[in-house]
């Protein structure tokens, strides 16, 4: 089990803002995921919250996050009997998804998300969706092979000449960019227009955008890097 953390607030009284804490945040979900990934977060991001039934996942591998959150439809009986429940949230509307209940109920300088970006195609698109509902926060969604995060006005990075280096716009959006193979420069991207996949960084990368709806993709081994650079940004 996780060990007690002293800078952890769990707030009881209020749904606003259940977890409050200093530390970088792990935040596991439902979908499939592999337990050595959750693992690496853990050594960076120690503070563990699950949506529903991400914490089936937690308890099997004898994690006690610090809270769980959601509409609790996923969560398996066995699961929440191992549970504090004193650390179990239901959060009953409808009108968001778990991933999303997560986002607007925590509070960490960052949050590395896992099991919210495998299986489900909708669930995918959905918690991709949720990235630019609540901008406040800076998550990065953890995949298999790739990470996801929604880009701050102006986002900065080093990375290995070459790296793949995706933007995908969730809406109309227009920026300007450096170091990429092809600058985004005088385009206005749009998901029914134009995106920016299979770009590729060509030296130190600089990424100015005019509102908060462009999507970062990159290559999971860079997520050091990414968290560095959007906790700098921030």
């Amino acid at each position: 089990m996780l060990p007690f953390v002293s800078s952890v607030s769990i707030n009881t009284r209020s749904m606003a803002r259940i977890v409050h804490t200093p530390l970088f945040m792990t935040l596991l979900g439902g979908a499939s995921t592999h337990f050595s990934h959750v693992n690496q977060s853990l050594k960076k991001a120690p503070i563990l919250v699950c949506a529903d039934g991400g914490a089936d996942l937690a308890v099997e591998y004898g994690l006690q996050p610090e809270a769980v959150i959601g509409d609790l439809d996923s969560l398996s009986d066995a699961a929440r009997h191992k549970l504090d429940p004193s650390r179990v949230h239901h959060i009953a509307e409808q009108d968001s998804t778990d991933f999303e209940k997560c986002l607007r109920s925590v509070s960490a300088p960052a949050i590395l998300a896992h099991g919210f970006s495998g299986g489900r195609l909708d669930h995918q698109l959905a918690a991709c969706t949720a990235l630019v509902r609540h901008p406040e926060q800076r998550c990065i969604l953890m995949g298999e092979e790739d990470l996801c995060f929604l880009a701050p006005l102006t986002f900065e990075i080093d990375l290995p000449v070459g790296t793949r280096f995706s933007l995908y716009p969730m809406g109309e959006v227009s920026g300007t960019s450096t170091g990429l193979l092809y600058p985004i420069d005088g385009l206005v991207m749009s998901p029914s227009t134009r995106g920016g996949t299979s770009n590729e960084v060509t030296g130190p990368v600089s990424v100015s955008v005019a509102a908060r709806l462009l999507l970062v993709l990159l290559p999971i081994e860079h997520v050091d890097a990414v968290l560095d650079r959007l906790v700098a940004a921030s």
